[in-house]
């Protein structure tokens, strides 16, 4: 019965098809937003699937609730299950407007109250010392001090940072041009640390990496193709484990980094949400928490009084 269900809810793989075609068209959507979609709706509609509960389109709001618990028995965060249920409204939002269904299932159901949580931001003394592990005696090692010093110079998002075309340069004017979140043009002052490394990095390892490939990313792997977010991030924490470094570590750790030294020494909170490509200054701001967490640990640790 479970495998006849699970054949049933294949019949509906073109509705998500057609829906992710439409949130692409309509919003401009990141891949990586588009594949978070698909991986909900697909790991939604294989639970129903094995419950015998019907399909994405037969459902019942009960069965999203069920659904939810589940999700929460088997201790899946809650800012992971409210990104599902987002994707599941806009979901089923398309589809009430199709006339797919009758009725919204998502239209009572709630998300989980979320905190705040403060990003992970290395000290500087860290940053020194993730940046400096790579062997820069050999080709591979002056391509991974390049994107590390890179990433920290300018705050990309490793997704922007992997995607980088040699288009995207001017390492004459000192700018890199970014296409970020919702085909969001933006351009990053690149710092003269990064300058000199992207230079010797295109002129001594990049031409050799490219050898007979077709590639237009601008960082390549010794398989002449482009890194991809889970090759850097593995990246990152061979560097810091090399290093000692045993702050909580995340693919954006370096973003975060930048964010907070830059708030650190002065800079404007405008300036960084320009920077980092935010749309809303309130995301910005949670930097500003994460500058003034760093001061108080500061004052406690060296304050007499403290």
């Amino acid at each position: 019965m479970i495998k006849s269900s699970q054949q049933n809810s294949s019949l509906h793989d073109p509705v998500i098809d057609q829906f992710i075609d439409s949130v692409w068209m309509e919003h401009g959507l990141s891949k990586n937003t588009l594949t978070a979609y698909r991986t909900d709706l697909r790991k939604t509609s294989e639970w129903l699937a094995s419950q015998a509960r019907g399909d994405l389109i037969n459902v019942q709001r009960t069965d999203l609730l069920d659904y939810l618990a589940a999700r929460s028995e088997a201790q899946h965060s809650p800012r992971s299950t409210a990104r599902l249920l987002s994707t599941l409204r806009r979901f089923y939002s398309y589809c009430h407007r199709h006339a797919l269904i009758g009725e919204d299932p998502t239209r009572l159901l709630s998300a989980p109250k979320l905190g705040r949580p403060l990003p992970d931001a290395l000290t500087e003394d860290e940053v020194e010392r993730l940046l400096s592990s790579p062997d820069t005696r050999t080709p591979i090692g002056i391509r991974d001090r390049t994107m590390l010093e890179l990433l920290y110079a300018t705050g990309l998002r490793v997704s922007e940072l992997v995607s980088l075309c040699d288009s995207q340069l001017n390492l004459r004017q000192g700018v890199l041009r970014v296409t970020g979140k919702g085909e969001k043009e933006r351009l990053v002052p690149l710092g003269e640390e990064a300058i000199a490394w992207l230079e010797k990095y295109q002129k001594q390892v990049r031409p050799e990496l490219v050898q007979d490939s077709s590639a237009k990313e601008l960082f390549l792997t010794n398989r002449k193709q482009g890194m991809t977010r889970q090759a850097f991030w593995y990246l990152i924490k061979r560097y810091a484990k090399k290093e000692d470094i045993r702050s909580h570590l995340s693919p954006h750790t370096l973003r975060h980094a930048f964010a907070t030294h830059l708030l650190n020494h002065g800079a404007d909170l405008r300036a960084v949400q320009m920077l980092l490509g935010h749309s809303n200054i309130s995301t910005t701001q949670i930097y500003t928490h994460v500058a003034k967490a760093r001061l108080k640990a500061l004052h406690a640790q060296h304050h007499p009084r403290g």
